[in-house]
């Protein structure tokens, strides 16, 4: 169960890690020693899908209690979320995936009592999925948006004047400065999450202290990290940040994004602003998901995705 934990001043849920590890078949936790091993074999199978980043498994492998093991030049991982089944995530790196894929079904089946394979990308399961093999079910409530980074940064037309409207207010109401993370500033960051938690009441809910966590641990280890951050400051005080780190070529992923929601037009800031400043030789943007929640939806089909990164599950067919 969560237990309460204290940061410098404020607080934080964490979950409690003097439970002992299940293991079987030589799956372990994921640790920041494990870095090099997946950055390797991402970078030879680099991912479309937004969990696919050592950042991303890394910065969540509390809150999903997650393993992993190599297999032959793939590497395999488990999530195993309080108060769900367990299920795999799409083998990554170069290896042979048809087989992986095999291999993980029969893994997953040790942990679950409904194995499955989620956020499965449309190309995996079009290269490498046998029908017969797998049910495929569409997963739209975990399909990346993903952006052209020109639109996010220059909003032009009609399509974003509600957006460039909420902008231009903000630049002429408030004396701002942007500032990448440093060393500096990982304290404000952190106190800009607790304070927004505060105001969003992280503890009455399951989904939102989960996250809490997740951008703790992405924080206080981001030395370790690849993932980029930056801030707008008023007042000389954080008030917005986004985190966000390479996917691909020619792809950024923004994992993290918060703002003070008491400050009109600031999301639309730090988003423009963090794309301009860190991202702009980046040609695309992946937001992430939008997990069927209605309002997540609305706001991300607002900045007109230029794709989505299809995702589905894929549920071993039994003998």
């Amino acid at each position: 169960m969560p237990t309460p934990s204290r940061l410098p001043g404020r607080w934080i849920i964490e979950r409690n890690c003097d439970q002992p590890v299940y293991k079987v078949n030589d799956f372990k936790q994921i640790t920041l020693k494990d870095k090099e091993v997946f950055d390797d074999f991402l970078a030879k199978d680099p991912p479309l899908a937004s969990e696919l980043t050592f950042t991303n498994l890394f910065m969540w492998r509390i809150c999903f209690d997650s393993l992993w093991k190599r297999e032959g030049d793939c590497i395999l991982v488990i999530l195993r979320p309080q108060g769900e089944q367990p299920f795999g995530l799409p083998p990554m790196g170069p290896g042979d995936k048809a087989s992986a894929l095999r291999r993980m079904s029969e893994y997953i089946a040790e942990f679950s009592s409904e194995p499955r394979i989620s956020r499965v990308e449309k190309s995996v399961v079009d290269r490498y999925v046998d029908p017969e093999e797998f049910r495929i079910i569409a997963d739209r409530n975990n399909n990346d948006y993903v952006y052209l980074s020109e639109d996010l940064i220059n909003l032009p037309g009609n399509r974003f004047h509600k957006k460039k409207n909420h902008l231009n207010k903000f630049v002429k109401s408030y004396e701002f400065e942007y500032r990448r993370l440093d060393e500096n500033l990982v304290k404000s960051f952190m106190e800009l999450q607790e304070d927004w938690c505060e105001l969003k009441d992280c503890e009455s809910s399951q989904d939102l202290s989960d996250e809490n966590v997740a951008v703790y641990e992405a924080l206080k280890n981001y030395e370790g990290l690849d993932f980029q951050g930056g801030a707008i400051l008023i007042d000389s005080k954080v008030e917005a940040f986004a985190l966000g780190e390479q996917l691909n070529d020619n792809t950024v992923v923004i994992h993290v994004e918060k703002a003070n929601p008491e400050i009109p037009g600031l999301y639309v800031a730090i988003n423009q602003r963090f794309c301009a400043e860190e991202w702009s030789h980046i040609k695309y943007v992946n937001r992430e998901q939008d997990l069927g929640v209605a309002g997540l939806r609305k706001a991300k089909q607002s900045y007109h995705p230029d794709h989505l990164v299809e995702k589905f599950v894929l549920v071993p067919r039994r003998p």
